[in-house]
C-alpha cells in the first residue's frame, strides 16, 4: 500500500476493516454465479477514497457509529455499481489494469450485477433504518445520472461553456464525494449546518479532483505523457475550455474541427495539446483547482484539530497530487 495512504487511514485502521466486513456482508448472495461475481469485486477494491471520506468525516463530527458503517457501505455499493455500468456504456474491458465485469462475463450480466449492487444499496439503508442517508445517497445517483447524460447532450454540439462545465462535473463527479462526507457527518450528528458544512467540504474536493483529471489528458508537468483520451471521447475540459474561450475566431474552429472530426489523428491531437498548452490553459486549470482546494479547507477550519482532522488534510493533499 502507498506509505502517505496508510498515514492518513491511520487514525481509522480498525474502523476500514470493520467497514470492510459490513461490505463484504452486504454483497453476499445465494446464487453461486452472482457470489463469485461479489468475491472478484470485493477482492479487486481500489483505494476506496470515498468509504475514507465518509469514516473522517464521521469522526470529525463525533464518534463512529454501526450507521456509519452503512453510510460507508451504501457509498460503496453505489460507487461500485456505477463503475460496473459505466464500464458497460464505454465499453471498457479494463479498470486500472483489472479486466471489467462486461470483459469477463459480458455487458448483460454486467448490468444485472450493476442492478443488484443498487439494490443491495438501498436494502442496506432500509434494515439499519438510515433514512437519512437514504436520502442523502440517492440524491447523489440522481446527480450523477444528470450529469453523465448532461456530457452526453453537450459532446454532440461541443458548446460547452465554463459554466455548464461546473454543472456537468457538480453532479458526474463531486455530487458522490460531497455526499460521502455528508453523510459521515449525518451518521453521527444531526446538526443541518455541520452536515451541510460536510456536503460544500466535499462537493469542493471533488471539483479539484474532477480538474486534476483533467490536467493528466495533457500530460502536465507532473503527470507525464498526455493521454488525449478525453479529447477522444469528445470531453471539453477546463483547459480546453478557456483555450478556447480566448482564442481567435480561426484558431477556435480548428481546435472544434480537431475534436470534431479529427480526434483520433495523433498529429492533430498534439497540435490542439500545443494550443491549449501555449493558450495558459493548463495554468488557468491548476489556479482553479487550488481555489476549489482552499475553499474546502476553509470551511472545516473551525473544525476541532485532531488527527481525523489532520488526516482529512492530508487526504486532499493526496488526491491533488496523486499521479494516477
Amino acid at each position: 500500500m502507498n506509505k502517505a495512504l496508510q498515514d492518513i487511514k491511520a487514525p481509522i485502521a480498525s474502523e476500514l476493516e470493520a467497514f470492510e466486513k459490513h461490505f463484504r456482508d452486504s454483497v453476499r448472495s445465494r446464487v453461486a454465479l452472482l457470489d463469485k461475481i461479489m468475491h472478484y469485486i470485493v477482492h479487486r477494491k481500489g483505494k476506496q477514497m470515498r468509504p475514507i471520506f465518509v469514516l473522517l468525516s464521521a469522526r470529525m463530527c463525533g464518534e463512529i457509529t454501526q450507521k456509519t458503517y452503512t453510510a460507508a457501505s451504501l457509498v460503496e455499493l453505489l460507487h461500485t455499481a456505477t463503475l460496473v455500468h459505466d464500464d458497460v456504456v464505454d465499453d471498457a474491458h479494463q479498470r486500472r489494469g483489472v479486466f471489467s465485469i462486461n470483459a469477463l462475463w459480458k455487458n448483460k450480466i454486467a448490468v444485472l450485477v450493476g442492478d443488484y449492487l443498487l439494490s443491495r444499496g438501498l436494502l442496506v439503508a432500509l434494515d439499519n433504518k438510515a433514512y437519512d442517508i437514504l436520502q442523502i445517497m440517492s440524491r447523489a445517483v440522481r446527480d450523477m445520472s444528470e450529469g453523465e447524460l448532461l456530457q452526453i447532450e453537450k459532446a454532440r454540439k461541443l458548446d460547452i461553456t465554463e459554466e455548464i462545465y461546473f454543472d456537468i462535473i457538480r453532479k458526474k463527479t463531486a455530487s458522490l464525494i460531497a455526499a460521502s462526507c455528508a453523510a459521515g457527518a449525518s451518521s453521527v450528528t444531526d446538526d443541518e449546518e455541520m452536515i451541510g458544512r460536510f456536503y460544500r467540504f466535499g462537493e469542493s474536493i471533488g471539483i479539484a479532483f474532477q480538474i486534476k483529471d483533467d490536467l493528466f489528458d495533457y500530460g502536465d508537468i507532473d503527470v507525464g505523457k498526455p493521454r488525449a483520451i478525453d479529447i477522444q471521447e469528445k470531453k471539453m475540459t477546463l483547459p480546453l475550455i478557456y483555450a478556447l474561450q480566448n482564442a481567435d475566431r480561426t484558431t477556435k474552429n480548428t481546435l472544434i474541427r480537431t475534436v470534431e472530426k479529427y480526434n483520433k489523428d495523433k498529429k492533430k491531437v498534439k497540435e490542439l495539446m500545443v494550443t491549449v498548452h501555449q493558450s495558459g490553459g493548463i495554468q488557468y486549470a491548476q489556479q482553479v483547482m487550488d481555489k476549489f482546494v482552499k475553499e474546502a479547507l476553509d470551511i472545516i477550519e473551525e473544525i476541532p484539530p485532531g488527527p481525523a482532522t489532520k488526516s482529512m488534510k492530508e487526504l486532499i493533499a493526496y488526491v491533488i497530487e496523486r499521479r494516477d
